[in-house]
């Protein structure tokens, strides 16, 4: 095996956690030492963070070592919220992590972390990014991701050898179809479809059977939509193209107006879609089902999703990482629960997400399919 994980959990936040997991995944590829190394550690590990770094990149004799403090962290054995715990996905054999200005551009997205800011360079840059981020402990200043043994605000790699296959589970449902906003003002929403926005908002609900007590305004959100055509009334549109994305619900006034996280301007086009979680559970399947349709026999997996969703979501259990193992059992895999989740946009550069699972494949790459062992 050239991958493997492992996460380890204790009562305090010692850099002898994340050595511990590193043995562990080391042990199970046969390897003596790492080609590449995922390292993410929960915020306890905040102050400790160099020195834990820096001993697990000793003990794996490896530079390329990547990965940031998150809010939690899981494997294919297990999630760890309110704790401290190391997971680690050890590459191995034909597997490795090299930096993004390697001087050869593979044309597989990167993968990537950071702090709550999202770099203005990474929307418009052409190359595509995956990953996730972690907004920290407010009034404070802790770097948050490492590369190359270093803390950084932000890092990005690619993975070698592998192909990379990215796909995103917004985990909205979409009510009705679509409606141009009649007026707004800066971030108010006013009207829309002919109707005050509280009132466009409720009939939706109403329509679709939420009757009182309404879901709460959390579980709310609304929907550009740039192609009319593209919106679903039965399932979450993809965000990947950026066709369509998730605006957040500020405040539903009793004067008539919904405030959104973003302006708005009348002639746009906008959807209501609620998040429930077994609404959310059936656009991950969809999102498992696209991957494993690319990448029927994947090598690993990363996976960054929102503290929204995950264990605090589903009442003490990942459902949406299950569905992922269900499809894969035997899969190795990482993952961090973030403030934020990356994902690139069809038509270029990459986008900050919320309350998203962005999942990666790392198979095979392509080219070398005939070199495959038999199942």
């Amino acid at each position: 095996m050239s991958v493997a994980s492992a996460l380890v959990a204790g009562n305090d936040p010692l850099p002898g956690l994340a050595e511990q997991a590193l043995a562990e995944a080391l042990e199970k590829t046969g390897a003596r030492q790492a080609n590449g190394v995922l390292l993410f550690l929960t915020p306890e590990f905040s102050r400790h963070a160099q020195q834990t770094v820096i001993a697990v990149a000793r003990a794996a004799r490896c530079t390329q070592l990547v990965g940031g403090i998150a809010a939690g962290v899981f494997t294919d054995s297990g999630w760890v919220l309110d704790r401290p715990a190391a997971a680690v996905l050890v590459l191995a054999g034909d597997l490795s992590l090299g930096p993004p200005d390697l001087g050869v551009d593979t044309g597989e997205p990167l993968l990537a972390y950071g702090d709550g800011s999202f770099p203005g360079a990474w929307a418009v840059s052409g190359r595509q990014r995956c990953g996730g981020s972690f907004a920290g402990n407010a009034g404070r200043n802790e770097r948050v991701a490492w590369q190359q043994g270093r803390l950084a605000a932000h890092c990005s790699v690619q993975v070698l050898g592998a192909h990379v296959d990215v796909d995103v589970s917004p985990g909205w449902r979409v009510l009705g179809g679509p409606h141009a906003v009649d007026s707004s003002r800066a971030y108010e929403l006013l009207g829309i479809g002919g109707y005050a926005a509280r009132d466009s908002l409720l009939r939706t609900l109403q329509a679709a059977g939420y009757s009182e007590p309404q879901p709460a305004m959390r579980s709310l959100c609304a929907v550009l939509i740039a192609d009319a055509g593209s919106a679903s009334t039965q399932e979450c549109p993809r965000l990947l193209g950026g066709a369509q994305r998730s605006i957040a619900i500020i405040d539903i006034s009793d004067n008539g107006s919904v405030t959104l996280a973003e302006r708005i301007a009348p002639g746009q086009r906008l959807a209501w879609a609620i998040r429930l979680p077994q609404a959310a559970v059936d656009d991950m399947r969809q999102s498992v089902a696209r991957l494993a349709a690319l990448a029927a026999d994947p090598q690993a997996a990363v996976v960054f999703s929102c503290i929204g969703r995950g264990p605090y979501f589903h009442d003490g259990e990942d459902r949406d990482v299950d569905c992922l193992r269900e499809r894969f059992p035997q899969l190795p895999l990482i993952g961090v629960y973030g403030t934020g989740q990356i994902a690139p946009n069809a038509a270029g550069g990459n986008r900050l997400l919320q309350n998203a699972v962005v999942t990666a494949l790392l198979s095979q790459p392509i080219g070398n399919a005939d070199v495959q062992s038999e199942p």
